[in-house]
């Protein structure tokens, strides 16, 4: 059984939340979002504690879980609760990384006018959005696309693909982590200059757990 820890919101975090309800061997500890959220509502239908999104921290998070996953997340989190979790923490965004780090990374992709994306699955570091990648894939943007149709035709249905497929990379043991290059990173501000990430607590990522073997 993998202990489940989910940070998000909206569409999206819903979205991933029914994946992993119906997925046999994972069980989900609590969610955190905002209340009154998409993911918030799907929680209470099915019985699932649920935490108010930026409340996260070492001291009251749910004991014993393996995996935390950020699923639109907007809260940055830390090293002192990444210790506590048996395997890790991952998260979902929608471009290729090291390309396009930041919050409003699909419309900076429609801005740039780029004509290939993708979206990554990439394991959750003290670098936001810059931990070593566990699983990646690409997409064209069509000449129409704005950020919108992009992410519901494209990125959206990724996102679920990528984390489901890394699930089945930690029931065999195995953790992808391949370093993200600096030197070719991009990071753009928000669109809507909205305010930094929350940090409830100080930032060292925590050993290897046991039977399990890094695919680099």
């Amino acid at each position: 059984m993998i202990r489940i820890i989910l940070c998000g919101q909206r569409s999206f975090g819903a979205a991933v939340f029914r994946m992993l309800n119906e997925r046999p061997g994972v069980e989900i500890s609590a969610v955190y979002a905002p209340l009154g959220d998409k993911l918030a509502g799907v929680a209470e239908l099915f019985n699932t504690p649920l935490k108010q999104a930026g409340t996260l921290n070492s001291r009251t998070m749910p004991q014993d879980c393996d995996l935390l996953i950020a699923a639109h997340s907007h809260d940055f989190v830390s090293s002192a609760v990444r210790n506590r979790l048996r395997i890790g923490a991952i998260g979902y965004h929608p471009s290729l990384l090291p390309l396009h780090r930041g919050r409003d990374a699909v419309r900076w992709t429609i801005h740039d006018r780029d004509r290939v994306t993708g979206g990554t699955v990439f394991w959750l570091s003290d670098t936001v959005d810059g931990g070593p990648v566990a699983a990646q894939e690409w997409c064209f943007v069509r000449p129409d696309d704005d950020a919108s149709s992009l992410w519901r035709r494209e990125l959206f249905p990724l996102g679920l693909r990528l984390l489901s497929r890394v699930l089945d990379d930690i029931e065999r043991g195995e953790l992808a982590m391949r370093p993200q290059s600096p030197e070719l990173a991009t990071w753009e501000p928000s669109f809507s200059g909205a305010p930094r990430l929350f940090r409830p607590e100080l930032l060292k990522i925590g050993e290897l757990p046991n039977g399990f073997r890094i695919i680099s």
